[in-house]
């Protein structure tokens, strides 16, 4: 029950931020990213997610870019805590429309 509700709050707080609703790509910038099994690691945590079109790594500047597919979008805290689960830092999530 715990569970639903959190995501029932986040939800509420997707939908009503026009940033948020908006936003089709996230960069996000992870320190730790240096090999290509790094690369593979993002590109398989984010390629299981429904609301993910595309992703792609570049380990120059240690950068994701992930894509939305159209009318999806992920939080901040979702993506954050996809990426330390991961065993990698989050240094940066830069959202563009």
């Amino acid at each position: 029950m715990k569970k639903l509700s959190i995501f029932l709050v986040l939800g509420v707080l997707v939908l009503s931020s026009p940033a948020w609703a908006l936003s089709k790509q996230v960069d996000v910038k992870i320190n730790g990213l240096v090999c290509d099994f790094c690369a593979q690691a993002m590109e398989k945590v984010f390629g299981k997610q429904d609301e993910v079109a595309d992703i792609s790594v570049d380990l120059d500047t240690k950068i994701v870019t992930i894509n939305m597919k159209d009318g999806q979008n992920m939080d901040d805290d979702f993506i954050t805590k996809l990426i330390t689960d991961s065993g990698y830092n989050v240094e940066e999530i830069m959202r563009h429309e």
